[in-house]
């Protein structure tokens, strides 16, 4: 099964609805994905600044971890811990050196993404309860993508959940099942890529980062992607600037989408679209199979 929503906003003015209108969404897909649930939200990000988004235990005193790697590091870390996550913000130009001491310093804390505008959070449990423990509902942005899983290939847990971020500023959530993944996975470890779980969905997000890494837009890794990856999926994927979809040529997962001039926003089923502004007036489609869809910000 599995459920996944995005909405990328074209008006401003909606921006700070972008968590509420989110959380709405995901929430009426909790059936179909009940065990667990994650998100990635792109909301403000300073010039020069890149945000670690890391996970603990519930409890986890992230302020005492940012005072413990600035201390180590000799710069400023402001933290936000929001449940089992903290954001982490420090001077990009030090985002390497932040994540080999977390890795020394704080072996217990996962780092789940990095970016200069992306957050992400993803816990076990039902999709309207995590997106609760986070505050889903009172983030701002431009854009954001959400998951409700229902594990049928490998145990419920927190590293299992979606989205994956194998990219500075980049994610994907994934309705379906890869087969060729692990010749994938062991060619990209080749390249450098390296991987936290044996979800196939962690390599689809993988490849696209290689790919991208290698000079192709998303658009022509999302394109790559038809040749490269088997199976059949429904992809959705967020960057720091753009929002893309891809279903696979069978297209066998449901889709749907609606376009205002205000959004553009992706569902798993139409119901999870029906309370989104003026959805009456918005023009409804099912995106065609090995068709890559894309929306980017203007600079």
């Amino acid at each position: 099964m599995c459920g996944i929503v995005g909405l990328f906003l074209k008006d401003p003015k909606l921006e700070p609805d972008l968590g509420r209108l989110l959380s709405q969404m995901m929430g009426v897909l909790s059936d179909r994905g009940p065990d667990s649930a994650g998100f990635a939200v792109f909301g403000r990000g300073a010039a020069g600044n890149v945000k670690l988004t890391v996970r603990g235990v519930e409890g986890s005193d992230f302020l005492a971890l940012a005072r413990k790697l600035s201390e180590a590091l000799g710069i400023k870390i402001a933290a936000v811990g929001r449940h089992t996550h903290g954001i982490l913000t420090l001077p990009a130009d030090r985002e390497a050196d932040a994540k080999a001491a977390l890795a020394k310093l704080a072996p217990e804390i996962d780092l789940v993404g990095a970016g200069t505008r992306m957050e992400l959070y993803k816990e076990v449990g039902r999709p309207e309860l995590v997106a609760t423990q986070f505050g889903l509902e009172r983030m701002p942005g431009t854009h954001g993508i959400c998951h409700t899983r229902m594990a049928t290939e490998s145990a419920v847990t927190t590293n299992g959940a979606h989205p994956f971020s194998t990219g500075l500023d980049q994610c994907l959530v994934h309705n379906g099942s890869l087969s060729n993944h692990n010749a994938v996975r062991r060619e990209l470890r080749r390249e450098g890529i390296e991987f936290a779980t044996e979800n196939d969905t962690e390599v689809a997000a993988g490849y696209l980062t290689a790919r991208m890494h290698k000079g192709a837009s998303l658009k022509q890794a999302l394109t790559d992607a038809l040749t490269d990856l088997d199976g059949f999926y429904t992809f959705v994927v967020g960057t720091e600037s753009g929002f893309g979809v891809l279903r696979d040529p069978i297209a066998c997962k449901p889709a749907v989408m609606a376009e205002t001039d205000r959004y553009v926003a992706f569902g798993s089923e139409y119901r999870a679209l029906v309370d989104l502004p003026d959805i009456a007036k918005a023009r409804i489609w099912e995106p065609e199979p090995s068709t890559v869809y894309f929306w980017e910000r203007p600079n």
